[in-house]
């Protein structure tokens, strides 16, 4: 199995770093305009296969993506402090429209997982660019809110002195501010967080459920606040959804791509659980039906948020 890498800056090259590490994909190829990085960062990475899995890491250009199944693309300019991922959308758009066509040029078949922020609105251009090439809205994913997701069980876990691989929840809508953890659907090994709480003698209130939130909510900015970049939870999170297409898990995880609705809003692309298998999406499960009417409100409002700043770019 190739994955195509486009964009090794601090994600790109971690993200590739962690596909060797955790054993997903065969042929690594990452494509850079930096070319001594990207040549640098190829050659440090293979040094690490001998202490983890076999795989061919090489520094190349699109043509090098021939018989990719996924290509990740994490280029774009980088998020600075105190900046909304919103701001981002008019330095990267522009990126997008020049890379998508070229990737699909030499690598028609391969799924499109795009990392670059606002990644919502960035997997809607990257979809829509794919679409004048024939390519469908399924095999465009965003990373979305998987890595949200995997911050709030992790919170969850802490407190609760869990597992957080036992703590099942969603972080639904934009991969920003604006995002909605559906606390009405957290379970932890399919008991309400809420009894399970009760029964092992845990406080878990309003006020915990607040901190919970605001610490998922602004992650990623108190990291950037901390060290300039995110780039290992976000790397890890890639290659999770690279390993559910490339070994066809049909695997259950809160990406984003073109919906024909969410809560009310049309056309647009925030994060849902969705079905994630060899092909892409492979279905999309409507959460709306069971949210509470305050969570479905938030998850509307936070699509037009999204819908609002992509229809900013006509």
């Amino acid at each position: 199995m190739k994955v195509g890498i486009v964009g090794v800056g601090a994600v790109g090259a971690t993200t590739a770093y962690a596909l060797v590490m955790r054993g997903v994909g065969q042929e690594i190829v990452l494509l850079d305009p930096d070319k001594n990085r990207v040549q640098g960062e190829a050659e440090d990475i293979s040094h690490a296969v001998p202490f983890a899995h076999s795989a061919r890491i090489s520094a190349g250009d699109y043509p090098d993506l021939v018989g990719s199944h996924v290509v990740i693309i994490a280029a774009g300019t980088a998020r600075k402090p105190e900046e909304s991922r919103l701001e981002l959308l008019s330095r990267n758009a522009g990126i997008f429209r020049d890379i998508v066509p070229q990737i699909i040029q030499y690598a028609p078949e391969a799924v499109l997982l795009v990392a670059t922020n606002p990644v919502d609105i960035m997997t809607h251009i990257a979809a829509d660019a794919a679409a004048e090439h024939g390519i469908p809205s399924c095999r465009v994913i965003g990373s979305g809110t998987t890595l949200d997701t995997a911050r709030f069980r992790a919170l969850l876990g802490q407190h609760l002195g869990i597992d957080p691989h036992n703590a099942h929840g969603y972080v639904l809508g934009e991969h920003g501010d604006s995002e909605v953890i559906a606390w009405s659907l957290v379970t932890v090994g399919g008991i309400p967080v809420d009894e399970f709480a009760r029964q092992v003698g845990i406080p878990f209130d309003e006020q915990v459920k607040k901190d919970i939130d605001q610490r998922v909510r602004f992650a990623g900015k108190a990291i950037i606040q901390g060290k300039g970049h995110t780039n290992y939870g976000i790397g890890s999170a890639l290659v999770r959804i690279a390993e559910g297409i490339l070994r066809d898990q049909r695997v259950l995880l809160t990406v984003c791509t073109p919906a024909r609705d969410v809560a009310g809003v049309p056309n647009v692309t925030v994060s849902l659980p969705h079905l994630v298998g060899a092909k892409g999406i492979l279905d999309t499960i409507l959460l709306p039906l069971t949210l509470n009417k305050s969570e479905e409100q938030a998850l509307h409002n936070s699509a037009e948020i999204v819908k609002e700043a992509y229809e900013s770019l006509k």
